[in-house]
């Protein structure tokens, strides 16, 4: 041990300089920086808050290196199998890591992969110096702590606070957030969250679940207590298996990042914290080691939700309900109605298997869940294989098989209905510089699965096949390029296709480095998809037709070494269908200064689309773990300025200001949303103290 500290400390000296960069990562981290980079593909089809939440989680609590297995590398969504592999084998021939800086020893790990990942680990030391204090002292001298108060408002009027309109806001037009946690990774978390939408009302009444705040969650988390790995109390997901049946936010789905993100990864129960205010559990969940092979998770859950009630008037005057409302606004009456109408009870569980060199796993997953009323949807014909009814049970089997550097996974599932999901494929490193997956899936028109987000088109694993084929290259340092195709068919009628449709999507993008200053990439993506069209004749009858939307993106960093970076970039889209071609465009230039303490972020963009089908997707610097990605649409421009004061390491604020000038309108919005005027604009203050 005291020759390995003396050759460390060697190499860290040689290499002082590339330490003093990793150091500047990270004191300098910016999270939304980091997703922008990995994930740039802008869709309304990904629920970016829910991928903002998940990387913030594991940035809360770093991976411990000297604890990681498989999955939990992979799950960062960063490390090839190659990458992945040599780690493994470096920590198995030379014992558990004493310093982050030891990761430069690790073959196949770049200053760019260290920089990558430093974020979301930390090194524990777990022998002579590992923390034997009492469970309530660790808590209350815990510096990972933070106090989160927030408010942002729209500031011009909106219809729905004009109390003459039909169905007024009952709250003030002010939204409210605070977030408090204290944690420490692999021991302990504790927390809660809660907000007020913009329209709702501050307000005790118990009789509607009103408690102050409209929204609140809370966990308690114990980690590693003997055999006992792992309990939450409270709020919590699950991600197990290749999310078939349990997926939590840690899903991306298609991106740029084409190899990596075509997996799953297992990493069990995890303490929610967002304000998406649906499909989580809440309850309890432990996971159990059986033996040092196998372990067994059980939870059960018990929560209301909100959604859309009827009386069956024409058979036995039971109640049901036809929909679940997912945005969580509770800002009139009627909302008020739907807030936690139906209660929905979970139970089940899985067992692992994972034999000792961590090359297999084998999962079974069970879930169970009981509504208090049935739930019968609206009589389309596209929903005619939808869940009725009021219990739902789901039976799954998962794999995982790790062979040199190939990666193998799997997992199969069947509903109450015996509708079948299935999803498996593999990655391959096939060079230091070539990766490629494939991903193969079938979801058929009767499986039901509540909780799952496997890999798919639909946002819902349901009613389809597919086929999808990544590639990463990067021919040389500074050049790295990434693809992907996807062929995909929906075999039953879905919205918007009234008949059986088919498409395909493909993507390629080059990134090249000039220097550490200056980054550029381009990205071109375009999609086939059928859906509905009006025929020639008078029959009100729909037809096919194949929709091709082309989008294009190119974009330039530029960070010298100075207290300002720029960031300038372009994004054009097409939508042809039949004899119809649509556009849109938006060009945005960004300066950004640094003055240390004190931050400022500024943007100004033009934004010219057609229709719908082309607005544009564009990420926007906010306050700290909050997230912006507004559509642009129709013409006008975009502007923002974003300000933080650092005052000291226990104290930070910012504030925000943001509008929207449109050029070709009178009103936006509609409805209660309805503003007079051609102009939004929005302030936002933050402040967060670490107690």
């Amino acid at each position: 041990m005291i020759l390995k500290n003396y050759i460390l400390s060697i190499f860290i000296l040689i290499q002082l300089f590339s330490i003093h960069i990793i150091n500047a990562q990270q004191q300098d981290f910016d999270l939304e920086d980091f997703i922008e980079r990995n994930f740039p593909i802008q869709d309304s089809e990904l629920n970016y808050e829910d991928l903002y939440e998940s990387l913030f989680q594991i940035y809360q609590s770093p991976i411990n290196l000297n604890k990681a297995n498989r999955q939990d590398l992979q799950s960062l969504l960063i490390l090839s199998n190659i990458q992945i592999n040599e780690f493994l084998a470096y920590r198995a021939k030379n014992g558990d890591f004493l310093s982050i800086y030891e990761l430069q020893a690790v073959p196949e790990f770049d200053l760019q992969t260290i920089k990558s990942i430093l974020p979301f680990i930390s090194i524990i030391d777990d022998g002579l110096q590992s923390d034997n204090r009492y469970l309530l002292r660790r808590i209350l001298e815990e510096e990972n702590n933070y106090l989160i108060i927030r408010s942002d408002r729209v500031i011009e009027p909106k219809a729905g606070y004009d109390i003459e309109t039909d169905n007024p806001y009952l709250g003030s037009p002010n939204r409210v957030y605070t977030r408090f946690r204290i944690s420490h990774n692999d021991d302990f978390s504790f927390g809660f969250t809660a907000e007020k939408d913009a329209g709702e009302k501050l307000s005790w009444n118990p009789g509607q679940s009103q408690y102050g705040m409209d929204y609140w969650s809370f966990h308690a988390q114990l980690e590693n207590i003997g055999k006992l790995k792992n309990i939450i109390l409270g709020d919590y997901q699950l991600q197990l298996g290749q999310s078939l049946l349990f997926g939590a936010g840690f899903s991306v789905g298609k991106g740029s990042q084409t190899v990596a993100t075509a997996r799953r990864s297992n990493l069990g129960a995890l303490p929610y914290t967002s304000v998406l205010e649906t499909n989580f559990f809440r309850g309890i969940a432990a996971t159990y080691s059986i033996h040092s092979n196998l372990d067994f998770t059980s939870f059960y859950s018990y929560n209301s939700i909100d959604a859309s009630t009827e009386i069956d008037s024409a058979l036995s005057q039971e109640e049901y309900f036809s929909s679940i409302r997912l945005n969580g606004f509770h800002r009139t009456n009627s909302e008020l109605e739907a807030k936690n109408a139906i209660n929905a009870q979970n139970f089940g569980g899985n067992l692992l298997f994972t034999t000792t060199d961590q090359k297999l796993n084998v999962g079974l997953n069970f879930i169970q869940t009981i509504y208090d009323r049935p739930y019968f949807r609206q009589n389309n014909k596209y929903n005619q294989f939808e869940f009725s009814g009021d219990q739902n049970s789901n039976y799954g089997l998962f794999v995982n098989y790790y062979w040199r550097n190939f990666h193998f996974f799997g997992e199969s599932a069947m509903s109450s209905s015996k509708g079948i999901g299935s999803v498996g494929g593999f990655i391959a490193s096939l060079a230091s510089n070539v990766q490629t997956s494939i991903v193969l899936r079938h979801y058929q028109k009767d499986f039901h699965s509540f909780y799952g987000n496997a890999f798919g088109e639909n946002t819902r694993n349901i009613n389809e096949k597919g086929v999808y084929w990544g590639l990463e290259y990067q021919p040389f340092r500074k050049l790295s390029i990434s693809a992907y195709h996807d062929q995909f068919i929906f075999p039953w009628l879905k919205f918007r296709a009234d008949a059986p449709s088919k498409g395909n999507e493909s993507l390629i993008r080059f990134n090249y480095k000039f220097n550490r200053q200056i980054n550029f990439y381009s990205q071109f993506r375009i999609e086939n998809k059928e859906r509905n069209v009006e025929t020639l004749d008078e029959s009100n009858l729909y037809g096919l037709a194949n929709g091709q939307k082309r989008n294009y993106i190119v974009n330039l960093d530029i960070k010298p070494k100075s207290i300002i970076s720029f960031k300038m970039r372009a994004q054009f889209s097409e939508y042809l269908i039949k004899e119809s071609y649509t556009n849109g465009m938006a060009v945005i230039q960004d300066i950004n200064f640094d003055f240390g303490n004190f931050r400022l972020s500024t943007r100004y963009s033009i934004f010219d689309t057609d229709d719908y089908e082309n607005r544009q997707y564009v990420y926007e610097k906010d306050v700290l773990y909050a997230f912006s990605i507004p559509a642009y649409q129709n013409t006008g421009t975009r502007n923002y300025v974003l300000a933080q004061y650092k005052f000291s390491k226990n104290l930070q604020l910012w504030a925000r200001y943001s509008q929207f000038r449109y050029l070709d309108l009178d009103s936006i919005g509609s409805g209660n949303e309805e503003i007079n005027g051609n102009t939004k604009s929005e302030v936002k203050f933050q402040m967060m103290l670490k107690i």
